[in-house]
């Protein structure tokens, strides 16, 4: 009982001290926006940081643009956690010309992000702010040091304004924990923006920022993306800086966790991922590799070869429902329009082997790394980390019956091949399980390199975006993105059209035919009328290391949905 007054008390605190932090900013951040502003708001990120090296934008005034428009979404969606901006307007005010480097605790406004206000998951250290992921005990504990990738991105001429709301532990497509509250899709209210960068992807999506910083381990700047409307792109392992953050499961290397951009615009994200990794991140963090920019569209127009589209429909364990079948479906129609070569993909590598060994390895402690933050018995958990949890804490025999009752009574192979062994990994466990991820790579390489594909077109997710609480029976169906994790390919997901209840309800009998309780489990809340306005997004995969052609695809898919007049409009700011 007392630990739990002490984590009421923390969160009040917390909560107390964000609704401080935006009531005490100067009034012009209250004010609505003014005709300029909304000019900066709308413009380019390219554009808009050409303007600042120029002299013709005020830094200033582009963060006082965004820090408006953040609060307006934050009022809508309570999608922000850390406050920036005072800090920000003193780095602006320390902030020089003369080069990375030569603006000390400023920015460099001669960088290629000049003065673009930034928004960072709130994993990321910025010193004298907490990182406390909606723990409560890690309130009130600021962080000593700017991470890597914030220096980074002072050099870059980048101004980091916002920090935003994730799910407790980190582990689920809601964004929600005692600390911060819920936040909420701004497309459709009691609808999951996503997550776990799920504050990140409300803000991009009503334009309080165009660039920011998430992190994904099973989807989780993707399936933000496809819920919200916004863009994103997956980096493989070692691409893109991640060195002295914070996480729910320090340690875990099973299925690797990677930082990767999130923006508001496809241009946007093109030229944010490039900036950042022309600025040479791996001077900055040891983890990055030493690979310079690589682009891959004048490469393709020399080597003269035409790029060879993969079509992946199912996964074989959640069939996508009439909303997601029909984006990708648009997307399939543009590209042929367009004379692109599609083929329809056949005798894969099995989706279902790949979410097996990938939900072993990332729970291969048994869930104690991620339990072991919590500071109260009663502290809230998400719904579906919940049985997760309870799962984990049942004793072997017991588990041994249920994977019994399920294979055998209740004739669900699936859920029973993903039970069967779901506990605590020893060395010797957990090494097998290292053996068969990489032995899933190989042959994943070796069927692309046969079928000559390359670039594949799938769902981010077999559902549009969850309702509250949707995770306690959606929890196991993340395959479409949790299968490129575990391979560690570059993937991206871009927004292509809202779900409709004249064109996307469920055929008679859908449920009942589905053989699986992670099917069951994902369709549960399916309420096509309700979810009316929801964005609906398409997934670009590309090998591993292979960013550059991933952006690449992602263009050609917004170019062909241009062309013929289906391209996404998003929340407009006027």
């Amino acid at each position: 009982m007392l630990s739990y007054l002490q984590h009421r008390r923390n969160c009040k605190s917390k909560q107390a001290s964000r609704a401080n932090a935006i009531s005490s900013l100067p009034p012009v951040y209250h004010d609505p926006l003014t005709t300029p502003e909304v000019e900066i708001l709308n413009t380019p990120v390219a554009a808009a940081a050409a303007l600042v090296r120029k002299g013709e934008w005020k830094p200033i005034d582009v963060l006082r643009a965004y820090g408006k428009r953040a609060l307006v979404a934050h009022e809508k969606t309570n999608c922000l956690t850390e406050i920036l901006i005072p800090s920000a307007e003193e780095w602006l005010a320390h902030s020089s010309s003369t080069g990375a480097g030569g603006a000390g605790d400023g920015v460099n406004l001669n960088g290629p992000l000049a003065g673009i206000p930034v928004s960072f998951k709130d994993t990321i250290n910025v010193k004298g702010y907490d990182s406390c992921i909606g723990y409560s005990k890690w309130v009130n504990r600021p962080a000593a040091y700017d991470a890597p990738i914030i220096r980074m991105m002072k050099d870059a001429g980048a101004v980091p304004f916002v920090k935003t709301n994730v799910p407790i532990t980190l582990l689920s497509f809601e964004s929600t924990n005692d600390v911060f509250g819920r936040t909420d899709n701004p497309h459709v209210p009691g609808y999951s923006p996503g997550g776990s960068t799920g504050g990140e992807a409300a803000l991009l999506a009503m334009g309080g920022s165009r660039i920011g910083v998430g992190t994904d381990v099973a989807g989780s700047v993707r399936v933000p993306a496809h819920y919200s409307g916004i863009y994103t792109l997956r980096c493989s392992t070692g691409r893109f800086p991640r060195w002295g953050n914070v996480t729910s499961m320090a340690g875990q290397e099973g299925v690797m966790a990677v930082y990767s951009p999130m923006t508001k615009t496809m241009g946007d994200l093109s030229y944010f991922l490039k900036s950042i990794i022309e600025m040479e991140p791996w001077n900055y963090d040891h983890t990055v590799h030493p690979i310079p920019w690589r682009d891959i569209g004048p490469e393709l127009e020399r080597s003269g070869k035409k790029v060879r589209w993969g079509i992946m429909r199912d996964d074989g364990v959640v069939t996508p429902s009439p909303a997601c079948a029909r984006a990708l479906e648009t997307v399939v129609g543009a590209l042929k329009s367009q004379g692109e070569e599609l083929v329809e993909l056949a005798g894969f590598p099995s989706p279902y082997t790949a979410l097996r060994i990938a939900s072993h390895l990332l729970n291969s402690d048994g869930g104690l790394t991620y339990t072991s933050h919590f500071s109260s018995l009663f502290e809230s958990n998400d719904p579906g980390v919940f049985q997760i949890s309870l799962y984990f804490a049942l004793p072997r025999w017991i588990k041994w019956l249920y994977c019994g009752w399920v294979r055998y009574i209740r004739r669900d192979l699936k859920w029973a091949g993903l039970l069967e062994g779901w506990s605590g990994k020893s060395a010797y466990e957990q090494w097998k399980l290292v053996v068969a991820r990489e032995m899933h790579k190989a042959e994943w390489s070796e069927y692309l390199k046969k079928e000559n594909i390359d670039l594949i077109l799938c769902v981010p997710n077999a559902v549009p975006a969850c309702k509250a609480g949707g995770m306690k029976g959606g929890f196991a169906a993340c395959g479409y993105t949790f299968m490129w994790n575990l391979i560690d390919y570059a993937c991206g997901v871009l927004p292509v059209t809202t779900v409709s209840s004249a064109t996307d309800s469920l055929p008679m009998g859908f449920v009942k035919k589905l053989d699986n309780a992670v099917a069951k489990g994902a369709y549960c809340d399916y309420d096509v009328v309700k979810m009316e306005g929801l964005p609906v997004g398409v997934q670009v995969v590309a090998g591993r290391l292979q960013e550059e052609k991933c952006l690449w695809g992602m263009e050609k898919v917004v170019e062909c949905l241009e062309s013929t007049g289906q391209g996404w409009k998003g929340i407009e700011i006027k």
